[in-house]
């Protein structure tokens, strides 16, 4: 069934992602790169039909102008900074944010409406430059899923900023224990979203939907890339991945670093 198949695969990916975001299972074979495959997976195969699943949900109405966050001690962190205040955090308006990467620039429109909490603490790693000189550690290519994966410094997609918080929009869209949490959604393209490694893990690792994706509603939605920077991240797209993790999932066969990430 297509319906099945679709999921099988945004599910398994989903979890790949899971196992490589931050304090992650470092015994994950998707945290592990030494017995790469010599098959090169490339994002032409032919995509996935995904009309049969729903979109996102509206993004809730904020209670109030700001909120408080947050932020809770988690591993080492893979490169020293000072978490983020949380207090006080606005919900509204969007940040402008430019990834220069030696692949060409990526633009996000970060959304505190989404994601209050989220935005703050990427915009505050930013401001650090925790980003600066970082490599996209993973990309996934087909089946369901078509992503960039950045946000690690240690480039072994376990490392952290040594805090975690909870997630926020999809899943504070649904009723808690509400089934559809479990069922994919179709995150579209350009979306800019949170990896993590369970409920309430998220950190610094972050994922670029390039092409319609299909996930369960847990990982947190802050933002999109601009044309410029969604046209970057498909020029990377299409010089495929080393498979280095199978299905086509591994690491970019185009070298991508984050030069600089610079706060408009």
């Amino acid at each position: 069934m297509k319906r099945s198949s679709v999921a099988v695969a945004a599910i398994g990916l989903a979890l790949v992602v899971s196992g490589c975001s931050d304090d992650g299972d470092t015994g994950s074979a998707a945290t592990t790169s030494a017995n790469t495959s010599a098959t090169t997976a490339s994002a032409t195969a032919a995509p996935i039909d995904l009309s049969g699943y729903p979109a996102l949900p509206d993004v809730p109405a904020a209670a109030a102008p700001t909120v408080d966050c947050g932020y809770r001690d988690a591993r080492t962190p893979a490169k020293e900074v000072e978490r983020p205040a949380g207090t006080g955090v606005s919900t509204e308006g969007t940040t402008p944010v430019t990834l220069t990467t030696n692949q060409g620039p990526v633009g996000l429109e970060l959304d505190r409406a989404q994601a209050p909490c989220t935005v703050e603490s990427f915009v505050t790693l930013a401001r650090q430059q925790y980003f600066d000189d970082t490599p996209c550690h993973r990309l996934t290519a087909g089946r369901g899923l078509d992503v960039l994966q950045c946000g690690d410094p240690s480039g072994r997609g376990t490392g952290g900023p040594g805090y975690e918080f909870d997630n926020e929009y999809p899943e504070n869209a649904y009723a808690p224990g509400d089934p559809a949490l479990d069922q994919p959604v179709v995150y579209p393209r350009g979306t800019v979203a949170m990896a993590n490694a369970g409920p309430g893990t998220n950190g610094s690792q972050f994922f670029l939907v390039y092409s319609d994706s299909a996930l369960p509603p847990a990982y947190t939605v802050f933002g999109r890339m601009t044309d410029e920077g969604l046209a970057t991240v498909e020029k990377i797209a299409a010089a495929g991945t080393d498979n280095s993790n199978g299905n086509g999932d591994g690491r970019p066969n185009s070298d991508v670093t984050i030069e600089s990430a610079t706060v408009a």
